[in-house]
């Protein structure tokens, strides 16, 4: 019986068989790549995800770089304590300010610092779109009730969140951000093309996505739209412009609202706002059992 190949590195190189993902990612880096060096309690978590599909291929490939500072490193005393009580009372714990400005220092300057956040600004496509055009990001993943404000304030770090909603801890979310922000850096994605027509892109005028269909023609009683298989160019372009102003509409009003301020006429809005109401009618009456 012949002992199993070493697994492969999520790196560039081949690294020794081990159990701790960190030491995948403690190969060289690759110089003027884009780079996530990530402050975390649990750098076990990372690449994660991250290490899978295409941005796991782009992260072996050196389109990009993957860093962790283990905040526990920086930890005080001899249980590498790095939280404490809030001050004023409460619940939980807070991590410290000293603690914390210790892993930034180990991240090293260069790069914007993001708080994973709840508190923070909506992550969005433009962000990521930035983010994507810099050198890079470094993130802090919170945990328990968060972190002192001083180290924030001292920093000027920018709060970034996913969601109106809570998280143990902000290692998803730092994935999250990476991999909207990865997929936009050239050479990731197979086919660029793709990202022009994807919800909030340019190309596709900061609207949602029209729906997408693929073989068989007809499945389960239902049909492709005719018109995305006329070969018509023209006709299906207008087509999915028509299904991505409706669907925004009817999904995002904030975002519809953004869109019409610059580009529809208020008449043509009311118009449409009526034809979007008999078109929603339409597909209820459309799912009920037919008998």
């Amino acid at each position: 019986m012949t002992d199993a190949p070493p697994p492969k590195s999520h790196g560039r190189l081949t690294a020794r068989p081990s159990l701790r993902p960190r030491e995948l990612m403690a190969e060289p880096q690759v110089a003027g790549a884009w780079t996530a060096r990530i402050i975390t309690l649990f750098p076990e978590a990372f690449p994660g995800i991250l290490g899978l599909s295409l941005t796991g291929k782009a992260l072996a490939q050196g389109l990009w770089n993957l860093q962790t500072i283990p905040l526990r490193d920086h930890g005080l005393g001899r249980h590498r304590n790095v939280d404490d009580t809030p001050a004023g009372g409460g619940a939980g714990m807070v991590i410290r300010p000293d603690v914390l400005d210790a892993a930034l220092r180990e991240a090293g300057p260069g790069l914007p610092v993001i708080y994973m956040s709840p508190r923070g600004k909506p992550l969005t496509q433009a962000r990521a779109r930035q983010l994507a055009q810099g050198p890079g990001v470094t993130l802090i993943c919170g945990r328990f009730e968060g972190v002192d404000q001083r180290v924030l304030d001292a920093h000027d770090i920018e709060e970034v969140s996913i969601g109106d909603y809570v998280l143990t801890g902000g290692e998803i979310a730092a994935q999250v951000l990476i991999d909207a922000t990865v997929r936009l850096i050239p050479r990731v994605l197979g086919n660029h093309d793709s990202l022009a027509e994807e919800s909030f892109s340019i190309g596709n005028r900061g609207l949602l996505e029209a729906p997408q269909f693929t073989k068989p023609a007809l499945w389960d009683g239902r049909e492709i739209p005719p018109v995305l298989l006329s070969g018509n160019h023209a006709a299906i372009a207008a087509w999915r412009s028509g299904e991505a102003e409706r669907l925004t509409q009817e999904r995002r009003p904030d975002l519809w609202r953004a869109y019409a301020e610059t580009h529809v006429d208020p008449a043509k809005d009311r118009q449409r706002s009526g034809a979007s109401d008999q078109s929603r009618i339409y597909r209820e009456h459309d799912k009920e059992p037919k008998r």
